[in-house]
């Protein structure tokens, strides 16, 4: 739904033809998320479909031009004036890794926590680097880079935190299961989850 309704967003300023529009999504988004020029031309043909853009013909250069319908421009204000809701029980990889590690006999939990926080700090001081490294800061594509990078900044600090508080939880755990949670109560947190 994302690059869907970016798509709209971008054709509610004016008429775009598809490579236009990977390269507008690019810059406002720092490259963050490179799109194939394939899925555009996918994701125009969708909302054609759906009736929120329209063939506008081509250009000077002959190029196939988009532009938002009445009810694509609908949905691209629905899009950006509500909130993202969040999965309540998204999988995360490295809980999942954590959560079964920390079940399996002879596994160093804490080997576990100390790599992920070194790659993770490794990635917060990129991403540092990157923002100080950035342009003219009264830009709106600089803007738009510096919203993208702080999103990843906090999400790789918050990871950092997590870490610090799961090795203290495990710290404080009483392991004296051997890393293994006894099958009765792992039945009863499945019951007490349903």
């Amino acid at each position: 739904m994302t690059v869907r309704n970016s798509l709209l967003a971008l054709l509610g300023e004016r008429p775009h033809y598809g490579y236009e529009l990977r390269q507008e999504f690019e810059a406002r988004t720092g490259s963050t998320w490179p799109l194939n020029i394939g899925q555009i031309y996918t994701t125009l043909d969708r909302l054609q479909r759906d009736g929120l853009v329209a063939d506008a013909g081509a250009d000077a250069e002959g190029r196939r031009q988009w532009s938002i319908t009445a009810a694509g421009r609908a949905e691209a204000e629905r899009w950006l004036a509500s909130p993202v809701e969040r999965p309540a029980q998204g999988r995360d990889e490295l809980a999942m890794k954590l959560a079964i590690a920390a079940t399996l006999p002879g596994v160093d939990l804490a080997a576990i926590i100390q790599a992920q926080r070194e790659a993770t700090a490794r990635t917060l001081q990129d991403l540092t680097r990157a923002k100080v490294a950035g342009g003219d800061p009264s830009s709106p594509e600089e803007l738009a880079w510096l919203l993208v990078v702080d999103s990843m900044i906090f999400q790789a600090e918050a990871e950092i935190r997590w870490l610090d508080h799961s090795e203290e939880r495990i710290r404080r755990s009483d392991l004296r299961t051997g890393g293994r949670v006894p099958a009765s109560r792992a039945a009863a947190r499945t019951e007490a989850r349903r």
